[in-house]
């Protein structure tokens, strides 16, 4: 899929993201053992709406990374086939919301394939996709 085909999908993800989705409280919810992995750095939150691995963790932990990105697209899932869109821009829609809005200071967070990056004092240096998704 290109980048032009992506943004009109986008807009329509976004605006059924805003139209009233909102991960539910599993989805969402972490153990201690996974926000103190994203606050030391070696678990963070991807563009693509997935929480992705970005240092040595335990089995524990990536266990429970692995379970919450099931319960997303499980999420994503349903939402897209409510708005005719795919579970993709659902997703990527939700991972821009992500990194404008939930990723705090010193957390890793990931644009694509490139280098975990760590953020700082300013906003996080979105995909041009992201412009259109919300």
């Amino acid at each position: 899929m290109t980048r032009k085909m992506l943004k009109p999908k986008l807009m329509i993800a976004a605006v059924a993201l805003a139209s009233g989705f909102m991960m539910t409280a599993p989805v969402r919810a972490q153990s201690g053992a996974v926000v103190a992995a994203m606050s030391a750095g070696t678990v963070g939150e991807q563009a693509d709406g997935y929480l992705g691995i970005a240092g040595s963790v335990g089995a524990d932990v990536r266990s429970e990374v692995e379970s919450i990105n099931i319960k997303r697209r499980a999420a994503y899932t349903q939402l897209a086939g409510q708005r005719g869109v795919t579970v993709q821009d659902v997703a990527a829609a939700t991972g821009c919301q992500t990194l404008s809005n939930r990723v705090k200071q010193g957390q890793a967070y990931r644009i694509g394939a490139g280098a975990w990056q760590t953020k700082g004092a300013g906003p996080i240096a979105l995909p041009s996709y992201c412009a259109n998704a919300g």
